[in-house]
């Protein structure tokens, strides 16, 4: 089964699975429309489901399809970059070209930058944090689904190396949120309006980084 949309087709997978009652319909990193449902559900009414919701379906391709564009080829601090292997030792930026030797390792080399910036990111907000918070400890890994982690016991804020390829103002919006939940370690509406009273304009972040 497939689906058209903008002349180009995408493949419909169908995950049948005993206990599922209803039926769920989502598009994948991989762009495939997959559909969870029963083994007794007829294909005339998965195939009626897609073509009742084809606005919606065709919105989370479109979706889709912006991560996957927001996350080809190598970006830094916001800014995408064309790696070019060359014979000279070390890295160099030249205009829109990232020059590195070969063997060139990136998550090395993110992992190395990221010591520096997220530790001195950290600092200054924490200084500037308007409530009185432990000192947070940073530990910095490559997550695939989350930008951070506070551990509120250990005081321990785990950040996403991949905020290394992101704009400072998200890394700043993560750090604050994660030093919030030292106050508040749930998502309530007081913990909302404390990172608020940190970033003003938290939100337009928040947002935005769902499509990365």
């Amino acid at each position: 089964m497939q689906l058209t949309y903008h002349d180009k087709d995408y493949e419909v997978v169908i995950e049948r699975k005993a206990r599922q009652k209803n039926t769920y319909i989502r598009v994948k990193k991989d762009l495939k429309v997959t559909v969870t449902t029963g083994y007794l559900t007829p294909i005339s009414f998965i195939e009626n489901l897609i073509q009742n919701h084809y606005d919606r379906v065709t919105q989370m391709i479109d979706f889709q399809e912006k991560k996957v564009k927001n996350n080809q080829g190598f970006f830094y601090l916001g800014k995408q970059y064309v790696m070019v292997t060359s014979s000279q030792e070390g890295v160099h930026f030249a205009g829109n070209i990232f020059y590195v030797p070969q063997g060139f390792d990136v998550d090395v080399w993110y992992k190395k930058q990221a010591k520096t910036l997220f530790s001195e990111r950290l600092d200054l907000l924490y200084h500037q944090f308007t409530r009185k918070i432990p000192y947070p400890k940073l530990r910095i890994r490559k997550m695939t689904s989350r930008w951070g982690v506070c551990n509120v016991r250990t005081h321990i804020i785990t950040l996403n190396l991949e905020l290394m390829k992101r704009d400072i103002a998200y890394l700043d919006y993560v750090i604050i949120h994660e030093m919030s939940h030292l106050i508040y370690g749930d998502h309530s509406s007081s913990f909302w309006k404390l990172v608020e009273e940190n970033m003003p304009g938290y939100k337009k972040y928040r947002e935005e980084m769902k499509e990365f």
